[in-house]
């Protein structure tokens, strides 16, 4: 036990600078009080987090919706609060020019301005001290013939080896991948094969992140995390949930057992060692949830599911296997998971100085009440309407 507890404490889940703003369905946006209305705001309610969770110490930045003056001063005021800048999310997706995609648009003047996006968020990087550049793209095609597959291809493999080169020492960019939408007919980077490929052809400092939500319906995506893991080639996550496509829900709402099969291969692969450097980052809008705790409450199905993990007996798991007893493999599995670890994690906040409980401890805390009543005023950041 103590192992495990060592290796609960010892985790860490970035939460995203964007979840915090307002957002919602390609309907509608819904705005709620006390919503932060620039970065240091965003900054700000992420450290209320960590403070009642002790396990998210730093903040995924969007650009350009974190864009500000100074870099170096966002990164500091990060640093008072007690968190620290995380990943640089680059966003070629939502600008008119990018209609037709955008490192594989059939224009090479949208395609410089795609990559030269990309290399300002590498800038961004070097000015806050981050060392992951994260890469989604929304190019694809939604009709047969629209434009040469192949071609697009190799759009792409040119602009991530730019980005590439541009990358210094200890940094590193994480290629996401989707299976569709806003593309319907061919995604470029649909899968995690075609994200693979393009990492491994580039080299260490290119690997693969697993949006959680971004699989077809009955995708083992523990296979996934399995097989990268082996190759060295995962790089992190973006955790979240999805019913029917990308519905950006908290992760673990949906499929607990999922989550908890994700987080067995990670501990299986040593994925919780800091050498691997694989990243748990949450990547979710709250649309009609309260979005600090939301955060908590994500945060927390994070490290139940990574505890239950944890409490898997590995050496009865291997002896049944080895003896092909299917259903003693499968008891040893899920005992861990029908383990209720609550009282663990209970018991290690308050080993950390924490509360027990970060969702009760938040609502005491009057922090909500002091934003709502101070935020007033001012454009709440957030996508759009």
């Amino acid at each position: 036990m103590t192992d495990i507890k060592a290796a609960l404490r010892a985790q860490r889940i970035e939460t995203p600078s964007w979840a915090y703003g307002n957002s919602g369905t390609r309907f509608k946006v819904f705005a709620q009080k006390g919503v932060p209305r620039d970065p240091y705001e965003k900054l700000a309610d992420a450290a209320q987090v960590h403070a009642h969770t002790g396990i998210a110490p730093t903040v995924a930045l969007h650009i350009p919706w974190d864009k500000v003056d100074d870099y170096a001063d966002l990164a500091r005021h990060a640093r008072d609060l007690g968190v620290g800048i995380g990943a640089i999310n680059s966003n070629v997706f939502q600008d008119d020019d990018y209609m037709l995609g955008s490192v594989t648009n059939p224009s090479a003047r949208v395609r410089r301005k795609a990559t030269d996006h990309l290399l300002e968020c590498v800038d961004i990087m070097d000015a806050t001290g981050s060392d992951t550049l994260k890469l989604w793209f929304s190019d694809g095609l939604n009709y047969p013939g629209q434009d040469d597959i192949r071609a697009r291809q190799d759009r792409l493999a040119d602009s991530l080896a730019e980005v590439y080169a541009r990358l210094g020492d200890g940094q590193r960019f994480l290629l996401e991948y989707k299976l569709f939408e806003p593309a319907f007919y061919a995604t470029d980077v649909p899968d995690w094969g075609t994200a693979y490929a393009h990492c491994v052809k580039l080299g260490p400092k290119a690997q693969v992140v697993v949006d959680t939500g971004h699989h077809a319906p009955g995708t083992n995506i523990e296979f996934i995390v399995a097989f990268l893991l082996r190759e060295g080639k995962l790089g992190g996550f973006d955790f979240n949930s999805r019913f029917y496509a990308d519905d950006d829900l908290m992760v673990g709402a949906a499929d607990p057992f999922q989550l908890f099969r994700i987080m067995y291969e990670v501990v299986r692969g040593g994925g919780l060692e800091p050498e691997t450097g694989v990243a748990f980052m949450l990547d979710q809008c709250h649309n009609i949830e309260p979005k600090i705790p939301g955060q908590i409450r994500s945060v927390m199905n994070v490290q139940e599911a990574t505890a239950k993990a944890l409490l898997v007996d590995r050496e009865a798991l291997a002896a049944a296997q080895a003896e092909g007893d299917v259903l003693g493999a499968n008891a040893v599995f899920m005992d861990a998971f029908n383990t209720d670890v609550r009282p663990l994690l209970a018991e290690l906040r308050e080993e950390m100085g924490l509360a027990p409980d970060p969702m009760a401890a938040y609502a005491k805390s009057g922090y909500f009440e002091k934003i709502a009543a101070e935020r007033v005023g001012g454009t709440q950041a957030g996508w759009g309407a």
